[in-house]
């Protein structure tokens, strides 16, 4: 199947499925969403190593493909929730194969230390 989206034309919808998700931060955003709502600075703890504009950058992202919705609750200092949609919901049966995947293959070629 063939997919036109955001300016882009995707030669298969795997293709589609890889851009919605790809990067660094995407898929670990939605996985730490899929229990509960979460905080910016919530978010951004859970994520060692990220900037505050590359997870400012990626939150949009993922908003703009309506994989979470961004909500901003009208009080000082500003207070926004981040929430996984029924799209994004959709992605994580796959990324808990993933992380079966990962404890297999990762059990066989490297060392097993604590993770969260």
């Amino acid at each position: 199947m063939k997919i036109k989206y955001d300016g882009k034309e995707y030669t298969c919808s795997f293709g589609f499925a890889l851009d919605m998700v790809s990067g660094k931060w995407k898929g670990l955003i939605l996985w730490y969403l899929r229990e509960e709502t979460l905080r910016y600075g919530e978010i951004r703890k859970k994520l060692d190593g990220i900037t505050q504009k590359m997870l400012t950058q990626t939150l949009r992202d993922l908003e703009k493909h309506q994989l979470i919705t961004r909500k901003v609750y009208p009080v000082v200092p500003p207070k926004v929730e981040y929430t996984i949609t029924e799209h994004g919901l959709k992605l994580i049966p796959i990324f808990e194969q993933m992380v079966e995947w990962g404890n297999d293959v990762g059990a066989q070629l490297g060392e097993v230390l604590e993770c969260d």
